[in-house]
């Protein structure tokens, strides 16, 4: 198996998790903890595709790295809007689970 496989296998694996993560909870903030961490096997996947290996020496292309450097802020601003929601929402409501404020009606 090259290192490429490896990478890309444990960046499906990721996002695997995390999306079992997202259908499986009912607490908001286990939600959004499962966006991050599809967002984190995405920038795996970027990662495993900018790897070259040149005269027995990885190296990472630096266009993959801008895209994971941009993507790692764009989730960091998602993840801070998300869970300041999720912090209004308990406010209002006084609970996280998302199965209770479906019940509600506007």
């Amino acid at each position: 198996m090259n290192l490429y496989e490896i990478y890309f296998a444990g960046s499906l694996l990721l996002i695997a998790a995390g999306l079992y993560i997202i259908a499986s909870k009912r607490h908001l903030v286990k939600i959004v903890i499962g966006l991050e961490v599809v967002t984190l096997g995405v920038n795996l996947a970027i990662a495993s595709m900018g790897i070259r290996i040149m005269d027995g020496v990885i190296v990472m292309d630096a266009l993959a790295q801008s895209m994971i450097a941009i993507s790692i802020a764009v989730a960091a601003a998602i993840a801070a809007l998300a869970l300041s929601i999720a912090l209004n929402i308990y406010r209002h409501y006084g609970t996280f689970d998302i199965r209770k404020l479906r019940r509600l009606r506007w």
